[in-house]
């Protein structure tokens, strides 16, 4: 049995979805909707993206009391959330004959932020500046990789502190719900991949 499906100018008013506004102290700047991403062009508009699923939601809230708790002077910062499957079509098509197909899910199969259960996201200080990860956001590069960092550290590609922001993150994340992935320190997924793709709600 196929997912259920919506399009995305059909969220508002969807019992299933939250706008990220009604989650209280994290920041937003959903880089697809500007042209401060990897393609270079505002991928959203006039679509509104600044929606997740309540289940993603609520585990988002848990991750902000976590961190509240424990660094109260870092603030969680949104890059991208709910991304239509249109976009991820779009995105999958801009680097058709480039190397960098594998930082992008197919969108046959589905990309988790495509059922709003899937977050990009770095951390803030207290003057509301980005923490520096070693790289920015949708460097798909190697040093992006939270599974190569001890060796990016050994011959200085990495310093400890850039590693410790990013742990900073991925505690918060991966102690309230959330999974990371081996190629990218921004991304998160809520529950397992497979099990959303089959039972949640794909936003078109």
């Amino acid at each position: 049995m196929s997912a259920p499906t919506v399009p995305c100018e059909a969220i508002p008013g969807h019992p299933d979805f939250r706008r990220l506004d009604s989650i209280a102290g994290i920041a937003v700047d959903l880089r697809y909707a500007t042209a401060d991403n990897f393609v270079g062009r505002d991928l959203y508009s006039p679509l509104d993206c600044c929606w997740l699923h309540k289940d993603a939601a609520f585990a988002l809230e848990q991750a902000v009391n976590w961190l509240a708790d424990r660094k109260p002077e870092y603030k969680l910062l949104v890059l991208d959330a709910l991304r239509p499957q249109r976009v991820q079509e779009q995105l999958w098509a801009a680097l058709q004959g480039t190397d960098l197909l594998t930082y992008i899910a197919d969108p046959v199969r589905g990309s988790i932020h495509s059922f709003g259960m899937a977050l990009d996201l770095t951390l803030l200080d207290a003057q509301g500046q980005e923490l520096d990860m070693g790289t920015g956001f949708d460097d798909l590069t190697e040093r992006s990789h939270p599974a190569l960092e001890e060796g990016l550290l050994a011959i200085g590609s990495l310093s400890a502190q850039q590693i410790e922001n990013r742990r900073w993150l991925r505690d918060a994340m991966l102690q309230n719900g959330w999974h990371g992935i081996n190629t990218e320190w921004w991304h998160f997924d809520c529950g397992d991949r497979q099990h959303v793709r089959q039972h949640y709600t794909r936003v078109l």
